[in-house]
């Protein structure tokens, strides 16, 4: 329900006039008896009125003619009293009558916020200083995540507020609950003169949240340049793990979030555990996963490794793989990784598969990813099996690069793939050199496949392959032996690659002998 929205027509007459300040009339009504504990729509009463809007006669004549203790602290909807109000408009005179008439200065909202955390939270230092004297709690917690006045004040970055505050004993090291201490808050936002207050109070610099952030985590993160070199200078630990799994670091968060002049920073007093530690992340990660290549460029000139350390935490072997699951189609992370070294390998191939990038997988087979030996090459099928749709747009590409067909003829790929693929597959294949078992796993698919493909088989039974190799020609002589009692053909084929893996010209003479 809103409680913020007054309507008139639910405030009383005795309201109305606190409202207004108007002494002459609210004297009247006060002489005719007229209430002063009726509430509007939004649980104000008359008292509220006058405190809030700082009519100070008219708060005087209510409490006398209403003294008791329970009015003085009536409370609204939202649980608001009059010394919450006063406090919260800066009305000085309003909070020292309310006070000196038996008001709570620790009073609480439904949500937990007092006067003092009121006064803090609109810059009114008189009032502050007036709470304190009639007791508030300095350190008392003041808002429903406990969030109290030194948080507020930091955030706001009043540093004459910080400074009282502090001097009449706020706890420089008060945590919310989420384990967030002022000085975290002021590093968070960029504070830095809440910053420079707190670190000459003597605040811990590498104080850590409940999640285990530093001050310095956040700050790099944050972008916020001059709090990371305060920081830094005052003792900060750039070395302190951040994270449950002991690995992020504020290398890792400048470097995700694009923040080059912090990361700059941070290189030179960074432990470089972190790049190669077998239970670690390096920042190469991060920048990929930012995709930020400024910073990508920087951590590799200054000796990072691109083929970094396996992340087993996030699922990737190297940052290469890692790149796939960006934008990369105009290869601008993906070509600062192959400068500085990355070394390619069949894991890429099928990321490209995995990931649809089809042109980094003809750039990677351009760049001379190795075709052989292969570690991972069950891996690698598993993902071209699941792109067989696209087949068109890398698999020519694959076997025209010189990759060994041989190698994906095994029972998954012959099993799974449709007819037209296995036929294109076996069109590289030089039956000759057929393991025994796997030309009897193709005829095993072929009885129960289309006749195309038994006819495939047929043929390529009786057929011996002859090329010769030309970087834009080749002729292949194909030596039929009877089928069915036909005659035998001698077939020539010119096959035309047009550098364009889409695109084959077949032009065939057949001449019978």
């Amino acid at each position: 329900m809103d409680f913020t929205e007054a309507y008139s027509d639910t405030c009383s007459t005795v309201g109305l006039a606190a409202r207004e300040g108007n002494v002459k009339v609210l004297r009247k009504l006060l002489r005719k008896g007229r209430s002063v504990d009726v509430a509007d729509n939004r649980g104000w009463m008359p008292i509220h009125e006058a405190a809030y809007h700082n009519s100070v006669e008219c708060l005087r004549m209510l409490i006398h003619a209403d003294s008791s203790e329970n009015y003085i602290k009536t409370k609204t909807f939202e649980g608001f009293c009059a010394l919450h109000l006063a406090a919260s408009q800066g009305h000085w005179k309003i909070v020292h009558i309310l006070l000196e008439a038996g008001a709570d200065p620790n009073a609480t909202t439904s949500e937990e916020t007092t006067p003092l955390f009121l006064a803090v939270e609109n810059g009114h230092i008189d009032v502050l200083r007036l709470l304190l004297r009639y007791g508030a709690n300095v350190n008392g917690s003041h808002s429903m995540c406990g969030w109290n006045a030194l948080h507020q004040a930091t955030f706001q970055e009043n540093g004459e507020i910080i400074k009282l505050l502090l001097k009449k004993g706020a706890d420089k090291e008060c945590q919310d609950d989420f384990g967030i201490t002022p000085l975290f808050v002021a590093a968070q936002y960029g504070k830095l003169e809440s910053l420079s207050i707190l670190i000459s109070s003597g605040a811990n610099v590498n104080c850590q949240a409940l999640d285990e952030a530093t001050p310095l985590f956040i700050a790099a993160q944050e972008g916020h340049t001059e709090c990371v070199e305060l920081l830094l200078s005052s003792g900060a630990d750039p070395d302190l793990y951040c994270n449950e799994d002991d690995w992020q670091l504020p290398i890792h968060a400048a470097a995700q979030m694009g923040h080059t002049e912090i990361l700059e920073l941070l290189i030179p007093l960074t432990n470089r555990v972190c790049d190669t530690g077998p239970d670690k992340v390096s920042p190469v990660y991060s920048a990929v996963f930012g995709g930020h290549e400024e910073c990508l460029e920087m951590l590799l000139q200054h000796g990072y490794s691109p083929d970094a350390q396996m992340c087993l935490i996030f699922g990737f072997s190297s940052p290469m793989c890692m790149a796939f699951q960006k934008d990369c189609e105009f290869f601008g992370i993906v070509n600062i990784l192959l400068k500085y070294g990355a070394q390619l390998n069949e894991l890429h191939l099928a990321y490209c598969l995995k990931y649809e990038k089809f042109l980094v997988f003809r750039y990677f087979l351009k760049k001379g990813c190795p075709l052989a030996p292969w570690n991972h090459i069950s891996e690698f099928i598993s993902h071209a099996i699941k792109a067989q749709t696209t087949y068109k747009e890398w698999l020519p590409s694959l076997l025209l690069a010189g990759f060994d067909p041989l190698n994906l003829l095994c029972s998954s790929w012959i099993d799974s793939v449709s007819d037209d693929i296995l036929i294109f597959t076996l069109e590289f294949t030089n039956w000759r050199t057929l393991p025994p078992a796997v030309e009897k796993m193709i005829s095993t698919r072929a009885s129960h496949s289309s006749r195309a493909l038994q006819q495939h088989i047929v043929c390529w039974h009786n057929i011996t392959i002859k090329p010769v190799f030309h970087p834009l020609l080749t002729f292949v002589v194909w030596k039929f032996g009877p089928v069915s009692n036909q005659n035998t053909y001698d077939l020539t084929v010119l096959s035309v690659s047009c550098h364009f893996p889409e695109v084959y010209i077949i032009t065939c003479s057949m001449q019978r002998f």
